[in-house]
């Protein structure tokens, strides 16, 4: 070891990259047998990790044996079996292993000049992506950190393409099912709270074209400028998808944008079925894609598609003097010039590599588990005392909740949201309450495809003795 120049001798790599890819495989071997949620109280945590910074160093085997004694037995493990609240990210050995290569080589993906075939990759890489969506081919993207960012960065391109820039009299609409990254990315870009219109959805938790056009109409009436419609291909919630085709008819005929969010929801396309719901979705101007979720990447694997990729490099591209040596032929692409980073990873790496090893067909079974998987909860919930289904399975999303006959409607919430806390504590499981209407009812995404008929029966037969001991 030479600590002066930060570097290990070849022995020193070989025995840490050794102890590391060990320490990998034993995670994704041994994690059905582990809790899913072990979440540290913050003095805990201080007492464990509060120290200066250390003057000599230790010897790097030391360092991973803390790591892996006092770091990752304290986090959730959103790729367990059965994790299923939020959306969890399974992610897939191979993926991981080209996340390492990827760092590893410190690949800076953000000009051709700096990395030709890494670029070449991504450009392969969204090019399979627009292609499953039913894109034309003057569609294109690029890779960012998640659909947050994959949401900024379409809504920026939106303002750019329609408005040109700011405008205080500009509006965007979406449902009140819309992720709340929306309305973030809207602050980040200078709106007001009320130029986004969130319309109440209809009884299947999906945008009301009627309303829709009903708001659009009466904004343009005093003097507004309707520029944008954000679609759900997906909700978090319910899996709820918007009536694409009719959105898409619309925005059309009013000259509006028409972005879709399908961070969760987009990849289903690989299913058949999943194809049908998301029917109407080539019609959109852009569209936000999380591979970290459903597409069983490691985070951060945000992506974002749009109809016309050479809108992209009209509104990010700047071209300070330090990187006029990178300026690229027609036929190179820089990626910085297409989104908010310069400095970025080479994320396509991770998708790239496991679509070779795996294959469409391998992500499409994948994919068709978490459909099976949620619509087998919904059959063995309809069979249990006390439970009802709340939106039934969609998109690999179901809701339900404990509604024992006799207790009113507040004692209802109050019981669902009890549950919680135990779950959190005994960490068999991971679910959370999400809100429908204004009442809390559980909510499972099972689309780990991991995951076993066990686990599922197991699961809610877990949540049903924590009901009968709940207070």
């Amino acid at each position: 070891m030479d600590r002066k120049k930060l570097s290990l001798d070849a022995e020193e790599m070989r025995s840490l990259g050794h102890q590391v890819v060990d320490l990998l495989v034993d995670h994704f071997s041994r994690l059905p047998e582990k809790p899913v949620t072990r979440k540290a109280e913050r003095g805990s945590m201080e007492a464990l990790f509060r120290e200066p910074i250390p003057e000599r160093g230790a010897a790097p085997s030391e360092v991973l044996e803390r790591v892996r004694e006092d770091v990752f037995t304290h986090i959730m493990h959103l790729d367990h079996p059965r994790f299923y609240a939020f959306v969890p990210s399974p992610s897939n050995f191979v993926s991981v292993m080209a996340e390492a290569l990827a760092s590893g080589f410190n690949v800076f993906a953000g000009t051709w000049l700096e990395a030709s075939a890494p670029a070449q990759i991504e450009l392969v890489t969204i090019d399979w992506l627009r292609q499953l969506f039913g894109l034309p081919e003057s569609a294109g993207g690029l890779f960012t950190s998640g659909g947050s960012m994959a949401n900024l960065t379409a809504l920026a391109l939106a303002r750019h393409v329609k408005l040109r820039g700011p405008s205080a009299e500009a509006v965007v609409y979406c449902s009140d099912q819309a992720h709340s990254s929306v309305e973030r990315a809207l602050r980040v870009l200078g709106f007001e709270s009320g130029q986004l219109r969130k319309l109440p959805s209809d009884a299947s938790f999906r945008l009301p074209v009627e309303s829709l056009e009903q708001a659009v109409q009466a904004d343009r009436a005093q003097g507004r400028i309707p520029f944008c419609v954000v679609a759900n291909a997906g909700t978090t919630n319910t899996g709820s998808v918007d009536p694409l085709p009719r959105l898409a008819d619309l925005c059309r005929s009013e000259n509006l944008w028409l972005h879709a969010d399908g961070a969760y929801g987009g990849a289903s396309i690989l299913s058949p079925r999943g194809g049908r719901l998301l029917e109407g979705i080539d019609g959109v101007d852009s569209l936000a894609l999380d591979p970290h979720k459903w597409l069983f990447q490691p985070y951060e694997t945000g992506c974002m598609l749009v109809r016309d990729r050479l809108q992209l490099k009209e509104a990010f591209q700047v071209l300070p003097e330090y990187l006029k040596d990178a300026e690229s032929a027609a036929e190179e692409v820089n990626f910085c010039d297409y989104g908010v980073q310069l400095t970025r990873s080479f994320r396509a790496l991770k998708l790239w590599m496991s679509l070779q090893v795996f294959g469409r067909s391998g992500f499409q079974a994948a994919v068709e588990r978490g459909f099976q998987l949620a619509e087998s909860a919904e059959k063995i919930l309809h069979g249990m005392d006390d439970w009802e289904v709340t939106t039934p399975a969609q998109l690999g999303v179901l809701t339900f909740r404990c509604a024992p006959p006799g207790l009113s409607p507040q004692q209802i919430d109050n019981l669902n949201r009890s549950m919680v806390d135990p779950i959190l504590r005994q960490g068999f499981s991971m679910i959370v309450t999400t809100q429908l209407r204004g009442r809390p009812v559980l909510r499972l995404c099972p689309i780990n495809p991991r995951t076993t008929d066990q686990d599922i029966q197991d699961t809610l037969a877990h949540l049903d003795r924590l009901r009968s001991e709940a207070p």
